[in-house]
């Protein structure tokens, strides 16, 4: 024999209240999520696939004045790194931790290319914690170029 519990009037009201608020309140977030992004006026994403220290220090830089110049307008960026460039993302790079950190801190997205992970057998735990992870480097690159974004070759 089942043993069934139904709810009463009010308490399939109260439960459907409460389910109609907790989605509502997650669609507002998102919604927000998307209107940051969608408000952003330029948007740009680096590709790093060059050993250290190949043009390593000159993508903070690059980053940093991108940054500064376009504040007023909005701006949005990512840096993907794969091959020869994953290696900056390592939390064994003591050298380049404190940079990355900051740049992650002013919102930049700092991306790791999963096949290059892969390739080199990388973990996710070797990754410093703020880094991203994407599929495929070159095919990030691809998918942001197509919807517009701004595309700057990192490196020397």
């Amino acid at each position: 024999m089942r043993n069934e519990r139904s709810l009463s009037p009010q308490n399939r009201r109260s439960f459907l209240a409460a389910g109609a608020a907790i989605g509502g309140t997650l669609a507002a977030l998102g919604a927000s999520a998307q209107t940051r992004t969608a408000s952003a006026k330029h948007k740009v994403v680096f590709e790093l696939n060059t050993p250290a220290p190949n043009g390593w220090d000159q993508i903070f830089h690059n980053m940093d004045n991108i940054l500064q110049v376009f504040a007023a307008d909005g701006v949005q960026i990512e840096a993907v790194f794969f091959g020869k460039g994953l290696s900056m993302l390592l939390k064994k790079n003591a050298d380049y931790a404190q940079r990355l950190k900051e740049a992650s801190d002013k919102g930049v997205i700092l991306a790791a290319c999963q096949n290059s992970m892969r390739a080199a057998k990388v973990t996710t735990e070797d990754l410093f914690p703020f880094a991203a992870q994407v599929d495929s480097g070159v095919a990030e690159l691809v998918r942001k170029q197509e919807a517009g974004w701004s595309y700057i070759k990192g490196g020397e």
